[in-house]
C-alpha cells in the first residue's frame, strides 16, 4: 500500500468507515440457490450512473478523527495540523525521511527532497488537499501552506 493509501486508510478506518469500500450487490451477498441463476451486473444494475459512481465514497470529518486521536495519546502532543511528520506520527506510520520522501514522489513532489522543510510543508498542504480530495471534511486551513 503507497504511503498515502495508510494515511488515509488510518484517517477513515478511525472514523469507522472506510474510504475504498464498495456497496455490496444483493447478488454478491446472497448465494443462488441450484438451478437458480445469478443475474450479470449489466441485468441487475439500474440504468444510468449508479450512486457509488456519482457520490462521494465516505464523509469523514479528518480535523475531528485527528484531534480525538491526539487527545488519546497519553504521552506526547503532536502538531499535525502543521506538521506532516507529527501526523504520520500521529496515525501510528513511518514518518522518516526516506517515507516523507516516498510520499513525496507519490505526490510527484517536484522541489528539491533535499529541503526537508520546504518538503514537508508541500505535503502537509497536499495530503489535506487529498483527503479532501477523498471525501474527507477537511477545514479550508488545513489545504493552506504553513
Amino acid at each position: 500500500m503507497s504511503v498515502f493509501g495508510k494515511i488515509m486508510s488510518a484517517i477513515f478506518g478511525h472514523a469507522g468507515a472506510s474510504p475504498a469500500s464498495a456497496q455490496p450487490t444483493p447478488s454478491a451477498t446472497q448465494p443462488a440457490t441450484p438451478g437458480q441463476q445469478t443475474p450479470s451486473a449489466a441485468q441487475s444494475a439500474p440504468p444510468g450512473p449508479t450512486p457509488a459512481s456519482t457520490a462521494p465514497l465516505s464523509s469523514v470529518d479528518v480535523d475531528a478523527v485527528l484531534t480525538r486521536l491526539n487527545a488519546q495519546k497519553k504521552k506526547q502532543k503532536l502538531d499535525w495540523r502543521h506538521s506532516i511528520v507529527d501526523l504520520m506520527k500521529l496515525l501510528d506510520l513511518d514518518s522518516s525521511l526516506a517515507a516523507r520522501k516516498e510520499l513525496a514522489k507519490e505526490l510527484h513532489y517536484t522541489g528539491d527532497t533535499k529541503d526537508s522543510a520546504g518538503m514537508n510543508i508541500w505535503l502537509h498542504k497536499q495530503v489535506m488537499i487529498k483527503l479532501a480530495e477523498s471525501g474527507g471534511r477537511v477545514p479550508d486551513e488545513l489545504k493552506k501552506a504553513g
